[in-house]
């Protein structure tokens, strides 16, 4: 999208940051899950080429943060994988695969290419650091709808085949990611009935 610059955030954007996360969820989301002034410093200290955020004419309008993994397959929920929001513990060196534990726009900016030019930022880093893939756990929001009629590997199946529209699995589709696995008791997120969907892009998808 014209417009959007896509940079590595440092501890100084840190106000921004967090503008972005009031705005994007207010009360009665609640605070402490806002991102802190100590897990900003550890994305850039620990993963500075994950740590991005986007710019319309100097204003933040939104950020995604992502840390390396060694894909092994294995069942996993965000607070594992993401150490809490602090990324220390769970980060890979080594690892072969890109990991996005958050992505945030502000709502005013909705809808004109912001996430999009986040996750192609994500999937350049996949190309430069010479990895396997782009992989992350995927709310699926709008499943709670059909809960009481259809398994979740069902409603996968049928918003990958687009039977049925949700509201963030559906982008993730667009954006080339497709479904890998479903993981139980990802998110406490009664809309997805706390389920996430690990997503995957792989630079052979194109």
């Amino acid at each position: 999208m014209s417009g959007v610059i896509i940079r590595r955030y440092t501890l100084e954007d840190f106000p921004a940051l967090l503008e972005v996360q009031k705005e994007a969820f207010p009360p009665p989301f609640p605070e402490d899950l806002w991102w802190n002034k100590d897990q900003i410093q550890a994305h850039v200290t620990t993963f500075p080429e994950g740590a991005l955020l986007a710019e319309i004419d100097g204003v933040v309008v939104g950020s995604a943060t992502s840390l390396l993994k060694q894909y092994d397959g294995k069942p996993h929920t965000w607070e594992e994988v993401a150490d809490s929001g602090y990324i220390q513990a769970s980060h890979h060196t080594n690892g072969d695969s890109l990991y996005g534990i958050d992505v945030c726009v502000r709502p005013s900016y909705r809808g004109i290419g912001v996430a999009r030019a986040l996750y192609q930022a994500r999937k350049e880093t996949v190309l430069q650091l010479g990895l396997k893939r782009f992989l992350a756990g995927c709310r699926i929001p709008n499943y709670h709808e059909y809960a009481k009629e259809i398994d979740v590997q069902t409603y996968v199946n049928k918003v990958k085949n687009g039977d049925i529209r949700d509201l963030v699995l559906t982008f993730m589709l667009k954006q080339g990611l497709q479904p890998l696995q479903i993981l139980p008791n990802y998110l406490d997120d009664e809309e997805s009935c706390h389920y996430g969907v690990l997503v995957e892009w792989q630079p052979s998808f194109k």
